[in-house]
C-alpha cells in the first residue's frame, strides 16, 4: 500500500480492540478460578473469556519430563511458565487480532499439537499464579487483583481438584506443595500482593470487592462503547460533499436493471416473485464483483480447434455471508462460482446503544491465502456493520485489496466510512440510498 493511501487513511478501532484484560493471581488453591467464573457470571455478557496461565506451560526436556511423572518438577516456579509467548499472544488480543492459544495437557504433562483460537473478547480474565510477575504482563493489564486464602484451605483444594481433574495422587500432591508450593509462594507469589489494585480475601464470598470489579469492568466498557459510536458518527460527517471513490463500482442503471429494483421495491409483489428476482439481480452483483478479482492470460483450444486468448483466475475465491440477510446472495453466488467456499459472520446491533456487536464467526481456515474474498450483505445503512465485517477479515489475515464488498444498496454515507477507514477495499453496490434505510431485503427474502 503506498504511503498516499496510508496518509488518507481514516482511523477505525473496532470494538474488541484494547481488550479490559484482568489479571488474578494468588497461591495454588486460593480461588482464582472461582473469582473469575464469579466474575463472568455477574457480568453476563457474551464477550468475557477466562484465560489460564496453565495453558503457557513450556515445554519440557527428556529429562524434566519423567521428573514431572515423579512429581519432582517444579511447576510453581516461573521459569515453569512461557511468558514470551503469553506476552505476545496478549499483544494480540490488545491490537484487536486473533490469538492463537496452547492447549496443555496434564496428564501427559505436554502441550497438545492442536491450539484454540481467541478473538475479539471484550474483556479477557488472565488468571494464574502468576498473573502479576512479569512486568510486561502488568503493563497490559487494566486491574490487577491478588486472591487471598488461608494455607490449610488452599492445600486441601489443589488436592481434591489435582486427583480429581489431573489424574495425581495424594502422596505426589502432598509432596508437590511441601517441594515447590509452599516456598515458591512465599518467594514469588506473595510479593505480588504488592502490585495488586484490589487484594480479595474469602474468594466470591466477598461481595464488596466482586461489586466493586464488575463496576470497574462495565465503566470501562460504556467508555469504550461510547468512543466507538463517536467514532462512527465523525465517519460519516461530510459524506454528502465528497465524491465517491473510484473504488465502488455501481451498476449502470439499464432499462433492465431498473425493472427488476422496481419489482423488488414494490411492497405488492408476491414473496415467490421478490426471490426469483432478487436472486437475478444477486447473480449479476456477483458477477461483477468478479470482474474485481485477479486474472491472468491463459490460451485454451476451442471445439472448433482454433485458440481463444483468454483469462482465468489466479487463484480461489471465496465468499463471507453477514447473517441472516447475505444468505439472500448465496443463490446467485452459487449460480456463478458453484464450488464457492463460504464463511459466515454475524453482527447485530445492541438495542440499547445502536454499536454493531460481532456474535458468531466461521471462516475457512486458508482464507488469508485466498486470492479474493467476497463479503455478502444486501444492505449497507450506518455502514458499522460493514466496517467490522472487513476488520474481522483482515484481523484474519486477508488484505484489504483482496476484498470485494458486494450489496443492493448502500447509503452513501455507508460507502463514505467504509472507504475513509479502507481505501483499498473494493465495493460493488446496485443502488445507492440518499439516508438510513430499515433493513428489509431479508424479511421479504425469507419470509419472516
Amino acid at each position: 500500500m503506498s504511503d498516499d493511501v496510508v496518509s488518507k487513511r481514516e482511523h477505525y478501532s473496532p470494538p474488541w480492540a484494547d481488550v479490559c484484560i484482568i489479571g488474578v493471581a494468588g497461591s495454588s488453591g486460593s480461588g482464582k478460578s472461582t473469582l473469575s467464573h464469579a466474575i463472568v457470571s455477574k457480568l453476563n455478557l457474551p464477550w468475557v473469556v477466562i484465560l489460564s496461565m496453565d495453558s503457557f506451560y513450556n515445554q519440557l526436556s527428556k529429562e524434566d519430563h519423567e521428573k514431572a511423572f515423579r512429581s519432582e518438577f517444579d511447576f510453581d516456579a516461573p521459569a515453569a511458565i512461557d511468558f514470551d509467548v503469553l506476552v505476545d499472544r496478549l499483544r494480540d488480543l490488545k491490537a484487536g487480532k486473533k490469538a492463537e492459544i496452547p492447549i496443555y495437557s496434564f496428564a501427559k504433562h505436554a502441550r497438545e499439537t492442536e491450539t484454540t483460537s481467541i478473538y475479539s473478547p471484550h474483556v479477557l480474565i488472565l488468571e494464574g499464579i502468576f498473573a502479576l510477575y512479569d512486568p510486561r504482563v502488568l503493563d497490559l493489564l487494566d486491574m490487577k487483583i491478588f486472591c487471598e486464602a488461608d494455607a490449610d484451605t488452599c492445600l486441601s483444594r489443589r488436592i481434591l481438584r489435582d486427583v480429581a481433574e489431573r489424574g495425581r495422587d495424594i502422596e505426589g500432591c502432598i509432596k508437590q506443595w511441601f517441594s515447590y508450593v509452599k516456598p515458591n509462594f512465599e518467594q514469588y507469589v506473595e510479593p505480588q500482593r504488592k502490585v495488586a489494585d484490589i487484594i480479595v480475601p474469602r474468594g466470591i464470598e466477598n461481595r464488596v470487592a466482586m461489586t466493586m470489579v464488575t463496576q470497574y469492568i462495565e465503566r470501562k466498557l460504556f467508555e469504550k462503547s461510547k468512543s466507538h459510536r463517536a467514532d462512527l458518527k465523525k465517519l460519516g460527517e461530510r459524506s454528502e460533499e465528497e465524491m465517491l471513490s473510484d473504488k465502488v463500482h455501481v451498476l449502470k442503471p439499464k432499462n433492465q436493471l431498473r425493472g427488476m429494483s422496481t419489482i423488488i421495491q414494490d411492497i405488492d409483489t408476491s414473496a415467490e416473485e421478490f426471490v426469483f428476482y432478487f436472486d437475478r439481480l444477486a447473480t449479476l452483483l456477483v458477477e461483477h464483483a468478479m470482474n474485481n478479482v485477479c486474472f491472468r492470460s491463459q490460451e485454451v483450444e476451442t471445439a472448433a480447434g482454433n485458440k481463444y486468448n483468454g483469462l482465468i483466475a489466479t487463484g480461489e475465491v471465496s465468499a463471507v455471508v453477514l447473517l441472516r440477510a447475505g444468505g439472500a446472495f448465496e443463490t446467485g453466488l452459487k449460480r456463478v462460482i458453484p464450488d464457492c467456499r463460504t464463511g459466515r459472520l454475524l453482527i447485530q446491533s445492541n438495542v440499547r446503544t445502536g454499536e454493531p456487536e460481532l456474535h458468531y464467526l466461521k471462516l475457512p481456515e486458508d482464507i488469508k491465502t485466498h486470492d479474493s474474498v467476497l463479503l455478502l450483505d444486501p444492505q449497507m445503512s450506518s455502514g458499522g456493520a460493514a466496517l467490522m465485517s472487513v476488520q474481522v477479515l483482515i484481523d484474519h489475515g486477508v488484505t484489504e485489496d483482496k476484498i470485494v464488498f458486494v450489496t443492493y444498496s448502500a447509503s452513501k454515507a455507508a460507502l463514505h466510512r467504509l472507504n475513509k477507514v479502507f481505501p483499498e477495499l473494493r465495493v460493488v453496490v446496485c443502488i445507492i440510498v440518499s439516508d438510513f434505510e430499515e433493513r428489509w431485503i431479508a424479511e421479504r427474502y425469507f419470509g419472516c
